[in-house]
């Protein structure tokens, strides 16, 4: 199984960014998939998940109306597009798939800061 996301980068706030992760080494349309993200001194949390069609998403509450998440099960790929960042958006943004023993990935940057 492998993981790599991509896509992060220094932004000022109210920016935007679309992070990419692409899947291998797992049947990806039979896995929900979850963005997370870390940042200095803080557990990992849980940001965005998906359902494996695509149909039902779910958010944490402090990025609601601001991020969407979405895949292309052709591709192997999950996306988090995120608008309207903050600051506190700032981490290291993770992709995993639900219901498997999955290492993390290297992650992808993410900086919020004018």
């Amino acid at each position: 199984v492998q993981l790599v996301e991509s896509g992060g980068g220094l932004v000022q706030p109210g920016g935007s960014l679309r992070l990419s992760c692409v899947a291998s080494g797992f049947t990806f349309s039979r896995h929900p998939m979850r963005w997370y993200r870390q940042t200095p001194g803080k557990e990992r949390e849980l940001v965005a998940a998906i359902s494996n069609n695509g149909e039902s998403t779910h958010y944490v509450t402090s990025v609601k109306g601001r991020f969407t998440i979405s895949r292309d099960n052709a591709k192997n790929m999950t996306f988090l597009q995120m608008d309207s960042l903050k600051p506190e958006d700032t981490g290291v943004y993770y992709c995993k798939p639900l219901a498997l023993a999955a290492p993390w990935g290297q992650g992808t940057e993410v900086t919020v800061s004018s």
